[in-house]
């Protein structure tokens, strides 16, 4: 990814410091308008569980094996999507209120580019919802109140370092993968989104992930087993330093029995039925919810004006991209 003149506004001291203020207003500000409480949350689960997320039902968990429990398999985990499900149940959250954690991950499959590293944090919540809130104009309203956080967020951030500029757009726009297909046909999804996003220079969420589209390909995959397809979506922003855009998050309201099941079948994965957690839901012993994760430190690069997710996080990474940062002025932490 080109990147020309870079100099950082806030020195390594500065950022980190930023980053915690990022982060500490972030999540009070998210649980407060989303009606969320803390929780803690496991690193690792049993792989044959059900509960670890397949994200784009290719990516290899890290596994290990463990001393004091002999032949059973433990995995990271990628995401907390049917965890989080199974807390609300555990801990009787009530309707309109849920949950959020700090989820550490690591994904080892990840291509390592200015946006991607093998390590992930985020903000994953969950909400319990009730059966007629599983609708567009629900998750809409969502996707309003949580965009609303990030630019609060954005502008408390600005005020407290002037230097930096705001590259949050006022108002965040619905499309769907369908629409954005017919807009652009000869465009792969991610190119769609670009272009979509800088033209209208709008923030966007685009709706319906995971299903296959008039070109026989879905939008981008997803695991059949915890969003909807037809509800849920991420929220995307143009980000003008990268010329590219940067997803600050996926997230949907959840599969319930029917659309479970419907899912299932298209991906030939009907088997997951006998796992502990598809039964579970099955048994209606889950309740119906909506959630996703935030990505701590893509919010962090945006707000802080980075050009590489190494300035926010600290991770591993190839020569190739020591050397480019090295090159173009960019402290990995």
């Amino acid at each position: 990814m080109e990147v020309r003149n870079y100099k950082s506004i806030l020195s390594e001291l500065d950022t980190e410091v930023a980053i915690k203020y990022i982060k500490d207003n972030f999540e009070n500000e998210l649980a407060k308008k989303l009606d969320l409480i803390r929780v803690s949350a496991p690193l690792f689960t049993y792989s044959d569980s059900g509960i670890n997320d397949d994200l784009n039902g290719i990516e290899r968990p890290v596994s290990f094996d463990i001393k004091s429990i002999p032949n059973k398999e433990a995995v990271v985990v990628h995401s907390l999507a049917k965890w989080k499900r199974l807390a609300l149940a555990r801990y009787k959250i009530p309707l309109h209120n849920g949950i959020y954690t700090d989820m550490n991950a690591i994904r080892r499959d990840e291509n390592m580019d200015n946006i991607h590293s093998i390590y992930v944090d985020q903000w994953d919540w969950e909400k319990v919802i009730s059966k007629e809130d599983r609708n567009l104009t629900y998750l809409k309203k969502t996707v309003r109140e949580i965009y609303n956080v990030m630019k609060k967020i954005n502008e408390k951030t600005i005020k407290k370092y002037p230097s930096l500029v705001n590259y949050f757009p006022k108002n965040i726009e619905f499309i769907t993968s369908k629409k954005l297909l017919k807009l652009y046909p000869n465009l792969s999804s991610k190119e769609r989104e670009l272009e979509y996003a800088k033209t209208h220079n709008h923030a966007i969420f685009v709706i319906g992930i995971g299903k296959k589209l008039s070109n026989k390909n879905p939008h981008d995959l997803r695991a059949p087993d915890y969003d909807d397809w037809s509800l849920n979506g991420d929220i995307i922003l143009y980000y003008p330093p990268l010329n590219d855009v940067v997803e600050l998050s996926s997230m949907g309201i959840r599969v319930d029995k029917e659309s479970l099941v419907k899912q299932l079948k298209i991906t030939n994965t009907l088997d997951r039925l006998n796992l502990f957690w598809h039964k579970l839901l099955m048994e209606d012993k889950l309740p119906l919810s909506i959630g996703g994760g935030i990505g701590q430190s893509r919010m962090c690069l945006v707000m802080l004006n980075k050009v590489h997710i190494g300035e926010v996080e600290a991770s591993i990474w190839d020569d190739k991209t020591i050397e480019f940062c090295k090159k173009h002025n960019i402290h990995l932490l």
